[in-house]
Protein backbone atom coordinates (compact mmCIF):
# COMPACT_ATOMS: atom_id res chain seq x y z
CA UNK A 1 0.00 0.00 0.00
CA UNK A 2 1.77 3.41 -1.10
CA UNK A 3 1.70 6.64 0.76
CA UNK A 4 -1.33 8.15 -0.74
CA UNK A 5 -3.52 4.88 0.20
CA UNK A 6 -2.37 5.11 3.76
CA UNK A 7 -3.30 8.66 3.53
CA UNK A 8 -6.72 7.90 1.88
CA UNK A 9 -7.55 4.74 4.41
CA UNK A 10 -6.83 7.26 7.90
CA UNK A 11 -8.94 9.68 6.70
CA UNK A 12 -11.82 7.47 5.56
CA UNK A 13 -11.42 5.39 9.10
CA UNK A 14 -10.45 8.09 11.32
CA UNK A 15 -12.39 6.96 14.52
CA UNK A 16 -11.30 3.14 13.60
CA UNK A 17 -7.95 4.17 13.95
CA UNK A 18 -8.49 6.49 17.13
CA UNK A 19 -10.65 3.95 18.92
CA UNK A 20 -7.69 1.12 17.78
CA UNK A 21 -5.14 3.35 19.45
CA UNK A 22 -7.07 4.29 22.45
CA UNK A 23 -7.62 0.33 23.39
CA UNK A 24 -3.70 -0.04 23.03
CA UNK A 25 -2.26 2.70 24.10
CA UNK A 26 -5.26 4.58 26.88
CA UNK A 27 -4.47 7.73 28.44
CA UNK A 28 -1.71 8.09 26.02
CA UNK A 29 -4.16 8.79 23.20
CA UNK A 30 -4.50 12.47 24.29
CA UNK A 31 -0.37 13.11 23.99
CA UNK A 32 -1.31 11.48 20.14
CA UNK A 33 -4.15 13.78 19.48
CA UNK A 34 -1.89 16.70 20.61
CA UNK A 35 0.72 15.96 18.70
CA UNK A 36 -0.80 15.67 15.55
CA UNK A 37 -2.50 19.01 15.99
CA UNK A 38 0.61 20.76 17.21
CA UNK A 39 2.62 19.09 13.84
CA UNK A 40 -0.27 19.87 11.51
CA UNK A 41 -0.42 23.66 12.48
CA UNK A 42 3.20 24.03 13.55
CA UNK A 43 5.24 22.32 10.97
CA UNK A 44 5.39 23.56 7.29
CA UNK A 45 6.14 20.01 6.10
CA UNK A 46 3.14 18.80 7.75
CA UNK A 47 -0.27 19.74 5.99
CA UNK A 48 -1.20 16.57 4.84
CA UNK A 49 -2.17 15.13 8.20
CA UNK A 50 -6.23 15.38 9.33
CA UNK A 51 -7.11 18.69 11.01
CA UNK A 52 -11.10 19.35 11.11
CA UNK A 53 -12.05 15.52 10.95
CA UNK A 54 -9.45 14.66 13.67
CA UNK A 55 -10.99 17.27 15.92
CA UNK A 56 -14.44 15.91 15.12
CA UNK A 57 -13.74 12.42 15.42
CA UNK A 58 -12.04 13.21 18.84
CA UNK A 59 -15.87 15.31 19.69
CA UNK A 60 -17.50 11.98 19.10
CA UNK A 61 -15.35 10.16 21.38
CA UNK A 62 -15.54 12.39 24.39
CA UNK A 63 -19.19 12.38 23.33
CA UNK A 64 -19.77 8.59 23.44
CA UNK A 65 -17.22 8.63 27.08
CA UNK A 66 -14.45 7.20 25.55
CA UNK A 67 -12.38 10.86 26.06
CA UNK A 68 -12.52 13.23 28.85
CA UNK A 69 -13.72 16.16 26.74
CA UNK A 70 -12.07 19.23 29.67
CA UNK A 71 -9.11 17.19 28.42
CA UNK A 72 -9.40 16.86 24.86
CA UNK A 73 -10.79 20.50 24.23
CA UNK A 74 -7.88 22.29 26.28
CA UNK A 75 -5.36 20.14 25.01
CA UNK A 76 -5.95 20.58 21.41
CA UNK A 77 -6.99 24.46 21.54
CA UNK A 78 -3.45 24.43 23.42
CA UNK A 79 -1.50 22.88 20.76
CA UNK A 80 -3.28 24.50 18.10
CA UNK A 81 -2.14 28.05 19.53
CA UNK A 82 1.45 26.75 20.68
CA UNK A 83 1.23 25.11 16.78
CA UNK A 84 1.00 28.15 15.21
CA UNK A 85 3.36 30.04 17.52
CA UNK A 86 5.90 27.72 16.78
CA UNK A 87 5.29 27.79 12.78
CA UNK A 88 5.41 31.68 13.30
CA UNK A 89 8.61 31.09 14.84
CA UNK A 90 10.15 29.33 12.17
CA UNK A 91 9.07 31.57 9.28
CA UNK A 92 10.98 33.98 11.23
CA UNK A 93 14.11 32.79 11.43
CA UNK A 94 14.33 31.41 8.40
CA UNK A 95 12.63 33.03 5.71
CA UNK A 96 15.15 34.65 4.55
CA UNK A 97 17.14 31.05 3.78
CA UNK A 98 13.89 30.49 2.16
CA UNK A 99 14.10 32.74 -0.54
CA UNK A 100 17.41 32.91 -1.51
CA UNK A 101 17.46 28.88 -1.83
CA UNK A 102 14.93 29.20 -4.54
CA UNK A 103 12.10 26.86 -5.44
CA UNK A 104 11.74 23.44 -3.17
CA UNK A 105 9.42 21.08 -3.26
CA UNK A 106 7.79 22.60 -0.12
CA UNK A 107 8.97 26.06 -0.34
CA UNK A 108 7.54 27.05 -3.71
CA UNK A 109 7.34 30.87 -4.50
CA UNK A 110 3.69 30.09 -6.11
CA UNK A 111 2.35 28.78 -3.22
CA UNK A 112 3.84 31.92 -0.45
CA UNK A 113 3.03 34.32 -3.11
CA UNK A 114 -0.46 32.81 -3.18
CA UNK A 115 -0.26 33.07 0.78
CA UNK A 116 0.69 36.75 0.54
CA UNK A 117 -2.27 37.84 -2.18
CA UNK A 118 -4.49 36.19 0.86
CA UNK A 119 -3.04 38.55 3.38
CA UNK A 120 -3.29 41.72 0.94
CA UNK A 121 -6.76 41.11 0.49
CA UNK A 122 -8.17 39.67 4.08
CA UNK A 123 -5.18 41.35 6.24
CA UNK A 124 -4.69 39.83 9.76
CA UNK A 125 -7.89 38.39 9.45
CA UNK A 126 -6.18 35.62 7.28
CA UNK A 127 -5.10 34.07 10.38
CA UNK A 128 -8.42 33.40 11.72
CA UNK A 129 -9.84 32.30 8.28
CA UNK A 130 -6.87 30.13 7.48
CA UNK A 131 -7.62 27.75 10.30
CA UNK A 132 -10.61 26.00 8.28
CA UNK A 133 -8.49 25.83 4.98
CA UNK A 134 -6.25 23.16 4.98
CA UNK A 135 -2.49 23.38 3.34
CA UNK A 136 -3.34 27.57 3.87
CA UNK A 137 -3.70 26.41 7.67
CA UNK A 138 0.07 25.63 7.86
CA UNK A 139 1.17 28.21 5.78
CA UNK A 140 -0.56 31.48 7.26
CA UNK A 141 1.55 31.70 10.63
CA UNK A 142 4.57 29.99 8.62
CA UNK A 143 4.65 33.43 5.77
CA UNK A 144 3.17 35.92 8.77
CA UNK A 145 6.78 34.92 10.79
CA UNK A 146 8.69 35.42 7.17
CA UNK A 147 6.78 39.18 6.81
CA UNK A 148 7.63 39.76 10.66
CA UNK A 149 3.72 40.89 11.57
CA UNK A 150 3.81 42.23 15.26
CA UNK A 151 3.63 39.29 17.51
CA UNK A 152 1.12 40.82 19.66
CA UNK A 153 -1.05 40.89 16.65
CA UNK A 154 -0.78 37.63 15.70
CA UNK A 155 -1.40 35.82 19.11
CA UNK A 156 -4.05 37.86 19.62
CA UNK A 157 -5.73 35.98 15.83
CA UNK A 158 -4.21 32.93 16.61
CA UNK A 159 -6.02 32.63 19.77
CA UNK A 160 -9.25 34.04 18.53
CA UNK A 161 -8.73 31.60 15.18
CA UNK A 162 -7.68 28.58 17.59
CA UNK A 163 -10.72 29.15 19.88
CA UNK A 164 -13.41 29.17 16.78
CA UNK A 165 -11.57 26.18 14.94
CA UNK A 166 -10.92 23.68 17.95
CA UNK A 167 -14.30 24.77 19.61
CA UNK A 168 -16.78 24.67 16.22
CA UNK A 169 -15.22 21.03 14.86
CA UNK A 170 -14.62 19.47 18.92
CA UNK A 171 -18.08 20.31 20.41
CA UNK A 172 -20.05 19.88 17.05
CA UNK A 173 -18.52 16.31 17.24
CA UNK A 174 -19.20 15.86 21.34
CA UNK A 175 -22.96 17.47 20.92
CA UNK A 176 -23.55 15.58 17.10
CA UNK A 177 -21.31 12.93 17.08
CA UNK A 178 -23.57 10.00 19.11
CA UNK A 179 -26.82 10.54 16.90
CA UNK A 180 -27.77 7.72 15.35
CA UNK A 181 -28.02 8.73 12.09
CA UNK A 182 -24.48 10.52 12.30
CA UNK A 183 -22.93 7.04 13.53
CA UNK A 184 -25.04 4.98 10.70
CA UNK A 185 -23.07 7.26 8.26
CA UNK A 186 -20.18 8.06 10.00
CA UNK A 187 -17.95 7.60 7.44
CA UNK A 188 -19.88 10.19 5.25
CA UNK A 189 -20.20 12.65 7.90
CA UNK A 190 -16.20 12.77 7.99
CA UNK A 191 -16.16 12.65 3.76
CA UNK A 192 -18.41 15.50 4.07
CA UNK A 193 -16.25 17.78 6.70
CA UNK A 194 -12.99 17.05 4.53
CA UNK A 195 -14.89 17.74 1.33
CA UNK A 196 -16.66 21.04 2.89
CA UNK A 197 -13.06 21.86 4.20
CA UNK A 198 -11.18 21.65 0.87
CA UNK A 199 -14.02 23.22 -1.58
CA UNK A 200 -12.71 26.43 -1.21
CA UNK A 201 -9.20 25.09 -2.34
CA UNK A 202 -10.65 23.27 -5.29
CA UNK A 203 -11.80 26.31 -6.61
CA UNK A 204 -8.71 28.20 -6.37
CA UNK A 205 -6.91 25.54 -7.81
CA UNK A 206 -9.43 25.39 -11.11
CA UNK A 207 -8.95 29.32 -11.37
CA UNK A 208 -5.39 28.39 -11.43
CA UNK A 209 -5.53 25.67 -14.17
CA UNK A 210 -8.37 28.26 -16.21
CA UNK A 211 -6.27 31.17 -16.07
CA UNK A 212 -2.43 32.08 -16.90
CA UNK A 213 0.20 30.62 -14.99
CA UNK A 214 1.63 33.44 -12.74
CA UNK A 215 4.56 34.79 -15.27
CA UNK A 216 8.05 36.01 -13.83
CA UNK A 217 6.89 39.54 -13.24
CA UNK A 218 3.91 38.39 -10.69
CA UNK A 219 6.35 36.29 -8.54
CA UNK A 220 8.22 38.95 -8.36
CA UNK A 221 6.07 39.17 -5.53
CA UNK A 222 6.90 36.47 -3.60
CA UNK A 223 10.56 38.23 -2.47
CA UNK A 224 11.42 38.37 1.41
CA UNK A 225 11.06 41.98 1.14
CA UNK A 226 7.09 42.55 -0.72
CA UNK A 227 6.26 39.74 1.91
CA UNK A 228 7.31 42.13 4.47
CA UNK A 229 6.25 45.20 3.13
CA UNK A 230 2.22 43.88 2.61
CA UNK A 231 2.34 42.89 6.25
CA UNK A 232 4.50 45.35 7.45
CA UNK A 233 0.83 47.58 8.98
CA UNK A 234 0.11 44.14 11.04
Amino acid sequence: MNIIALLIDLFLHLDEHLEKVLQQFGAFTYLFLYLIIFAETGLVVAPFLPGDSLLFVAGTLAGSGHLNIVSIYLGILASAIIGDSVNYAIGNKIGPKVFSKGNSKIFKKEYLEKTREFYAKHGAKTIILARFLPILRTFAPFVAGIGNMHYRTFLFYNFLGGFLWVTLFTFAGYFFGGLEVVQTNFHYVVVGIIFVSIIPLVIEYAKHKQGPKMGKKQLEHATYKEIKQTLKEY
